[in-house]
């Protein structure tokens, strides 16, 4: 099957080698290289890094509004295109250009989390479980019928990070699965009960307030770990909160109750893994070694 290829970050990877060991990948779009590093040199994506180590054709246009770059991807003559965290709107000229149109990798169990950051706010939100949908594109955002879901349980104990490679995974395996069985999948529309969007992540929500319930606490500094960090203030000094469990205890919001244990405005938390400021991400229990926390956090 004549494939194009449409993805950007990390994430998008292992669906691009996934696809490339099943099909032809005639295309890869992803975004264009950004400045990066202390030198701000321009750096390409992780999807293009990746397309161009496989021997794959990149191309990174800022639009594909004009009809030049329209036209351009219609003469690639794809069976289909597979988009996986692209980052650009795809007009309805390219939607329609595939033989069997776009499809879309989305991390979420549709219609739960359209939108930017359907992991973060899964994990942010309690959910019992989270999956993987191939989405048949339309003009919507994230609105078109699904074809094929796959579920998974999130851990209680789970980060961003490790949930995002696990969908990441995922979602390899069940577009190739999907791609397999294109023919006979009936594409089953979303309901409108149950919508909800997966707002991008604003580093303004990232500082933890010890005020709320524990488990609150607990969900925001899995949720935000590895990337925007949750945060608070340790004796004057900014420190990113990177893992944490529930833990029994009771105090003052903020009060250090034992270890990098803390009371919240209900129940505590345990830090299990921080970042001091210029400093690597570290086990609590080994930045503990040379650091007494004051008796209460901010």
């Amino acid at each position: 099957m004549r494939v194009v290829f449409m993805g950007t970050p990390e994430f998008s990877v292992p669906v691009l080698d996934a696809l490339h060991a099943a099909h032809e990948i005639v295309c890869v779009y992803c975004q264009p290289p950004r400045p990066a590093g202390r030198g701000k040199k321009d750096r390409p994506s992780p999807v293009q890094a990746r397309a161009e180590v496989l021997g794959l054709p990149v191309r990174h246009p800022v639009s594909l509004k004009g009809d030049e770059a329209q036209a351009e991807f219609a003469a690639l003559q794809a069976d289909v295109a597979v988009v996986v965290a692209y980052g650009l709107i795809l007009p309805q000229a390219v939607l329609d250009a595939p033989k069997h149109g776009c499809l879309n990798i989305h991390a979420s169990l549709l219609p739960r989390w359209r939108g930017a950051a359907p992991i973060h706010r899964a994990i942010m939100a309690g959910d019992a479980e989270t999956g993987i949908c191939i989405m048949q594109m339309e003009a919507g955002l994230d609105t078109g019928p699904v074809l094929l879901c796959e579920r998974t349980a999130i851990g209680a104990e789970e980060t961003t990070a490790e949930l995002h490679d696990r969908l990441s995974a995922m979602g390899a395996q069940t577009i190739v699965e999907a791609l397999g069985r294109l023919g006979s999948l009936v594409p089953v529309p979303q309901p409108d009960a149950g919508v909800t969007y997966a707002q991008k992540i604003d580093k303004a929500e990232a500082r933890v307030d010890w005020t709320r319930p524990a488990v609150e606490v607990d969900r925001l500094i899995r949720g935000l770990s590895p990337f925007p960090g949750a945060w608070c203030k340790i004796g004057g000094e900014r420190v990113k909160l990177l893992r944490s469990r529930l833990a029994a205890g009771s105090g003052a919001p903020g009060e250090v109750l034992s270890g990098f244990t803390i009371a919240c405005g209900d129940g505590a938390v345990e830090i299990a893994e921080a970042q001091r400021e210029g400093k690597r991400p570290m086990p609590a229990r080994d930045l503990l070694l040379g650091w007494d926390l004051p008796d209460h956090l901010s």
